[in-house]
């Protein structure tokens, strides 16, 4: 069986840097014609400067002949001006501006402390159109970690809608009914991300057969009926569209005794979603979620190339190289069920 799409695009991607953004590239811009690439380095991309040196660095390190466009984001601070938004959208390569609570996630100790602290920035956004990215969590620390996003949709969301209208919000790698719901139920201008790992895996596999690591991510991943509910907002409903959030971490990083969240999904990203679309008879939906959604919400043409995914089973490989190191790929030494045509370099 062949399944033929027009080529995809990553509305939620890691990078990384240096030697690590060399190793990681070339998995998505073999699938993916773009990618919203996270800001949040080491320092984190807080200005239109910094953001044009990266999406350089990422250029730079494409294989020969790959084609793929890298859409920047900059890291929303307590201290980003008004002027910066702005300059962000004139720049016309940064497409959007991205939400951390502070302490939420990998490399989040520069996020936002207080909603009062952006309100400029977010006024500024609502004026230029440039969408707010949300890593949708509650970070108080009475809040349970399965109820973080929950919470954050309840407390959160509501005055930032009735304050900034007009702010075009992505409410990103979302995992419960809850958002689902919300999102469902607003405007047009609120949309989200779906991860590969959400659609496949609900919070049983971090513990399958013990505790798994490299299952870890955040937002962590839920109770079944979140999943069941995220594949029916994925399949059906225009807003929700395709964002990876593949997160490369050394293996060593993850192994250790305070190992760091995120999964890996680059290498077969598309045919993941492949699998989860196929395990619900939703293939004929697949491209409109994976190459449709995505450009429409963001105001941008839809893309004219095609790839081709062949149901031929293959065996993820249990690491692969990052940098220096190795990192460990969603669903290593396992079986995927699709394959990316193997004649396809782009």
């Amino acid at each position: 069986m062949r399944l033929t799409l027009t080529r995809p695009d990553d509305w939620h991607l890691h990078l990384r840097d240096g030697a690590a953004l060399a190793s990681v590239l070339p998995a998505t811009a073999r699938r993916f014609a773009r990618a919203v690439v996270m800001p949040n380095l080491k320092p984190p991309v807080t200005t239109v400067a910094a953001a044009r040196a990266y999406r350089d660095r990422i250029l730079a390190a494409l294989p020969r002949g790959a084609v793929f466009t890298p859409l920047m984001t900059l890291y929303l601070t307590d201290r980003t001006e008004a002027a910066e938004i702005a300059a962000a959208k004139a720049s016309g390569f940064v497409h959007a501006v991205k939400f951390y609570p502070a302490g939420a996630t990998t490399n989040s100790e520069n996020g936002v402390t207080d909603w009062r602290h952006v309100r400029p920035a977010l006024a500024a956004m609502e004026q230029h159109g440039l969408p707010l990215l949300l890593h949708g969590e509650a970070t108080d620390a009475d809040v349970d970690v399965f109820d973080r996003e929950r919470v954050f949709v309840e407390r959160t969301l509501p005055p930032l809608r009735r304050d900034f209208p007009g702010l075009r919000l992505v409410l990103e790698h979302v995992t419960t009914a809850d958002a689902a719901d919300f999102v469902r139920t607003a405007d047009a201008n609120v949309a989200a991300t779906v991860t590969p790992q959400h659609l496949l895996w609900n919070r049983n596999e971090l513990f399958r057969g013990g505790v798994r690591p490299h299952a870890w991510c955040l937002p962590v991943l839920k109770r079944e009926r979140h999943r069941q509910e995220l594949l029916k907002a994925a399949t059906t409903h225009p807003r929700f569209f395709l964002g990876t959030d593949s997160a490369p971490h050394p293996r060593h990083s993850k192994e250790t005794t305070c190992g760091c969240a995120g999964i890996y999904s680059a290498p077969a990203a598309i045919e993941l979603y492949a699998e989860a679309f196929e395990a619900v008879g939703a293939l004929d939906r697949l491209e409109e979620f994976a190459s449709q959604r995505g450009p429409d919400f963001y105001g941008l043409p839809r893309n004219t190339q095609q790839i081709t995914l062949r149901q031929q089973p293959w065996t993820m490989p249990a690491e692969v190289p990052f940098g220096e190191h190795t990192l460990v790929p969603m669903r290593a030494g396992e079986v995927i069920r699709w394959r990316l045509d193997d004649g396809q370099q782009n």
